[in-house]
């Protein structure tokens, strides 16, 4: 699989989500069998670049290559910049966001919303290639099916991107007015791989092994993108890996393995974000990983009253530790959590 000069070594692919997907959660998920993983959405406007969490953002201190940036904003010399930019600090791929379906960005026309516009979307496209050549760097586009059920036209998008020199589609195989709701559909997807000829990666609903062998079947995808069914179990790229290869699922990970991978992740997180910042938005990660577990929700109550990193650490130390005694294996997945929280922010 590969993407531009990049060989990747796999073909599984961890989707971008604004505030989640942030460099230490990205690094936790290549650990755990992800073949790429893309940074969350960085706004394209150059006076929200020295905002705390913009900057958050465009840190890549010791990411494993590729390092894949995306990019989201309406004006084209500015995606255009912005992809320069981005490039003068790491960035070894960029993609533009073309999918979010969040109201604060679409009401900006940014996002999905360029969808609704093929010919401003198209000369995004073709500006932020040209940005990028000179540089060697490859540029990918994440999209939706189109903006409704009535203007499904992902397909015209990725024919015009392809032509404009993209080097991989995904599409998350939902409109717009979806968001996150309803089931996701692949023939669009498949229709998008039957008519390009550079990869296509098929995004949505992909929650198990055998949900992502049969999208690969259903799309004929060269990838597929996890999203929220990573949310708490970044493993599952390892999971679905050994199935692929197999066609059998792998045994779950010692609950003590978990514990470790937790505890290393989190002290990747507050090196991040600080102490302060650190303790409050480490509380996602913690509670999507023991939302399902026996004593999870009471946990993650009293999670929310920890001040300090050191105890809030010292606390999922303790309590995965208890956890081990009565499931020395981790407990049987439960279902994927609710939608990400996914807006542009600077």
């Amino acid at each position: 699989m590969r993407i531009g000069p990049h060989e990747l070594p796999n073909r599984l692919f961890v989707a971008p989500m604004a505030g989640v997907t942030d460099r230490p959660f990205r690094q936790l998920c290549k650990r755990l069998g992800a073949g790429h993983a893309v940074s969350e959405m960085v706004t394209s406007r150059a006076d929200l670049r020295d905002s705390l969490k913009t900057s958050r953002r465009l840190n890549h201190d010791g990411e494993s290559a590729p390092i894949a940036v995306q990019i989201a904003g309406t004006d084209a010399e500015m995606m255009a910049e912005a992809a320069r930019y981005n490039i003068a600090r790491g960035a070894q791929i960029i993609d533009i966001n073309m999918g979010c379906p969040a109201k604060k960005v679409c009401n900006k026309w940014a996002g999905s919303a360029l969808m609704q516009d093929e010919t401003l979307a198209l000369d995004i496209v073709a500006a932020v290639v040209e940005a990028s050549a000179p540089h060697g760097v490859p540029v990918t586009l994440k999209m939706r099916t189109g903006w409704c059920q009535q203007a499904k036209n992902a397909l015209t998008i990725a024919r015009g991107a392809e032509a404009r020199g993209v080097a991989l589609v995904t599409v998350h195989g939902r409109t717009r007015e979806q968001g996150y709701s309803g089931q996701a559909e692949y023939e669009t997807i498949a229709a998008v791989k039957a008519a390009l000829s550079i990869p296509v990666c098929a995004n949505g609903d992909i929650d198990s092994p055998e949900k992502a062998r049969d999208v690969l079947a259903a799309t004929g995808a060269d990838a597929i993108m996890i999203g929220r069914a990573a949310q708490g179990r970044p493993w599952i790229f390892q999971e679905i890996a050994h199935f692929l290869a197999t066609g059998e699922h792998a045994a779950p990970p010692a609950t003590l393995q978990v514990r470790e991978w937790l505890l290393e992740h989190l002290e990747d997180h507050y090196g991040l974000y600080g102490e302060l910042a650190g303790v409050r938005t480490a509380r996602k990660h913690i509670g999507w990983a023991v939302h399902a577990l026996p004593g999870g929700e009471d946990f993650r109550r009293r999670m929310n009253r920890i001040e300090t990193t050191a105890e809030q650490s010292r606390a999922v130390h303790d309590f995965l530790g208890e956890l081990a005694g009565a499931h020395p294996l981790w407990p049987e997945a439960a279902p994927f959590p609710a939608e990400p929280v996914d807006a542009l922010a600077a």
